[in-house]
C-alpha cells in the first residue's frame, strides 16, 4: 500500500495538562444574577484529580478568530490556544458534556448535555453567563449539533432512544419546538451534520438501518440536504463508507471520514474539480459496527482561513495541513 505523508503538528507538546475534579460547580443557568440551580440531584462521594497529557475520542472545534480549541474529554468541556499550552475546564461536575460547536461569533457554545436528566441540546456564553437548554425531555439522544452560518440555527440528529434512527432537526437558536429537515424513511439514520458555508446546504451521513456486528462495507454514505428545494441527495460513495464531513470555511474543500483495509483515515476532496487524495491516514478507529453514540467519529473542524483542519487522533490534537 501506499505511503502517504502528511504535514502534522501537535498543538501542545502532548496534548494539555488538565487538573480536574468531579465534584467542580456546574455552571450557572436561569437569568443572570439568580441563584445558580444545580442541574443534577446526584452528588458526588469523593474527588478524582487528574493530569492529563493525552485522551480519547475528543470532539473539537476552532473559534472563527482561529485562536482558540474547544474540545471535550471524558464529559467535560475546555478551551486551549490553537497553539497549544494548558487547557481551561469550560464545564467540569458529574454532567456528561459533550460534542462542543462555537457559534459563529465565537461567543457561544452549542453541545450535548445530560445535565437536565436525560440528553439535551445546549448552549453556553464564553463569559459563563448564561447557559440555556435548547431542547426539552429526558427520553431523546442527541448527536452532533452545529450552527448555521448566520448563527440563527441549530442542526442536529435527534432519535427517540439509543435505538432509534436519528433523524435531523433544525432549531432556532431562540427556542422553539425545531422542525425536521424534509422526509426520511422510519430506517434512515443521519448523522454527523454540518452546513455549507453559504448555508444552502446541510451534510450528513445517512445509512438504511441499524448496526449489526461483522456488518459488510459499506454503512454509511455521505448525505446532502437542498434547504431550497428541500430533497436530500447523495455526494459520495466509498466502500469503507463515508461519514463525518466538513467544509472548509471558503467552500473549497470536503473532508470525510472513511474506512479503507481495517483502518480508517480522512479524505479530502476538491469541490470544484471532484478530485480526491487522503488527508490523514490512519487516524483512529470509526463507530461504524456501533450504535455511535457520540457519532462515526469524534468531531474535528477547519482553521478559518481553510488552509489546515484541527482533528484528535492518537491521543493528541493535530494541526493538518491540506
Amino acid at each position: 500500500m501506499t505511503t502517504h505523508k502528511f504535514i502534522r503538528t501537535a498543538l501542545a507538546c502532548s496534548l494539555f495538562t488538565v487538573p480536574c475534579s468531579l465534584a467542580s460547580a456546574q455552571a450557572p443557568g436561569g437569568a443572570p444574577g439568580a441563584a445558580a440551580k444545580k442541574p443534577l440531584p446526584l452528588e458526588a462521594a469523593r474527588k478524582a484529580e487528574f493530569t492529563a497529557t493525552q485522551g480519547s475520542w475528543i470532539s473539537l472545534d476552532v473559534s472563527p478568530d482561529g485562536q482558540t480549541v474547544v474540545f471535550d474529554l471524558l464529559g467535560d468541556l475546555y478551551t486551549m490556544p490553537i497553539t497549544g499550552g494548558k487547557a481551561t475546564p469550560l464545564l467540569t461536575g458529574m454532567a456528561f458534556d459533550v460534542q462542543p460547536r462555537f457559534s459563529p461569533d465565537g461567543k457561544k457554545v452549542v453541545f450535548v448535555s445530560d445535565r437536565s436528566g436525560g440528553d439535551n441540546v445546549w448552549t453556553l456564553s464564553l463569559d459563563l453567563k448564561d447557559t440555556t437548554a435548547l431542547t426539552t425531555g429526558n427520553g431523546n439522544v442527541f448527536y452532533s449539533p452545529a450552527y448555521s452560518p448566520d448563527g440563527k440555527y441549530i442542526v442536529v440528529s435527534r432519535a427517540g432512544s439509543v435505538f432509534g434512527a436519528a433523524k435531523p432537526q433544525m432549531y432556532h437558536v431562540d427556542g422553539g419546538a425545531g422542525l425536521p429537515l424534509g422526509v426520511l424513511g422510519p430506517q434512515i439514520k443521519v448523522n454527523g451534520l454540518t452546513f455549507s458555508p453559504d448555508g444552502r446546504y446541510v451534510y450528513g451521513a445517512g445509512r438504511q438501518g441499524d448496526w449489526q456486528y461483522n456488518a459488510p462495507m459499506p454503512q454509511y454514505q455521505l448525505v446532502r440536504y437542498d434547504r431550497q428545494t428541500g430533497q436530500w441527495g447523495q455526494v459520495a460513495m466509498r466502500y469503507g463508507s463515508a461519514f463525518r464531513p466538513a467544509l472548509s470555511p471558503d467552500g473549497k474543500w470536503l473532508v470525510y471520514g472513511t474506512r479503507h483495509e481495517n483502518r480508517t483515515g480522512l479524505r479530502i476532496r476538491d469541490q470544484a474539480t471532484g478530485e480526491e487524495r487522503w488527508l490523514a491516514y490512519p487516524v483512529q478507529r470509526d463507530d461504524q459496527e456501533a450504535r455511535a453514540t457520540l457519532d462515526v467519529l469524534p468531531g474535528y473542524a477547519f482553521t478559518p482561513d481553510s488552509k489546515a483542519i484541527v482533528v484528535s487522533y492518537g491521543g493528541e490534537i493535530w494541526r493538518v495541513a491540506v
